[in-house]
């Protein structure tokens, strides 16, 4: 029945200062009005709704103010690089010092966070695959920690 996410949506203080922001990201931007506008994270398939409004002043959470963007692992590894050449800060994520990404083996993904102009919560997240005995790692794990561990599991 459900075949992929059609849509998510965040609010946003500056309409404007937001569409360049996610041009800058390399979204398309599919459709605007005076408050809204849309942008294609994969084209025809879903997208993202920006709305500027006093929702933007609503306390993070990310049950409310989050989006998690599917990248390659390749693109992922150097995503710090890309997002500061486009003058984008990365930020820790939860209780982690470090901006670096991450590896979570016991949920088989990994990931970068960055905020957008109004503090919404931004992650490029890949899928990756784990082997077995490593499924149980609930650390955790920078990206040469990670590889270390597959180069030794090998």
């Amino acid at each position: 029945m459900i075949l992929g996410l059609y849509e998510a949506h965040l609010p946003v203080s500056n309409l404007q200062k937001s569409i360049e922001f996610y041009s800058n990201l390399g979204l398309e931007m599919a459709w605007k009005d005076e408050d809204t506008a849309f942008f294609w994270i994969e084209r025809e398939k879903s997208w993202i709704g920006l709305w500027q409004g006093e929702e933007h002043k609503t306390s993070y959470h990310p049950s409310l103010r989050h989006i998690a963007f599917r990248v390659s692992y390749e693109d992922l590894k150097d995503s710090l690089n890309w997002l500061r050449s486009i003058h984008v800060t990365p930020v820790p994520f939860g209780k982690r010092d470090s901006i670096d990404p991450f590896v979570r083996p016991n949920q088989g993904n990994a990931s970068v966070y960055f905020n957008d102009p109004d503090g919404n919560s931004l992650e490029f997240m890949c899928f990756i695959d784990v082997p077995e005995n490593l499924k149980n790692i609930s650390t955790k794990l920078s990206i040469e920690e990670w590889e270390a561990l597959l180069n030794e599991s090998n």
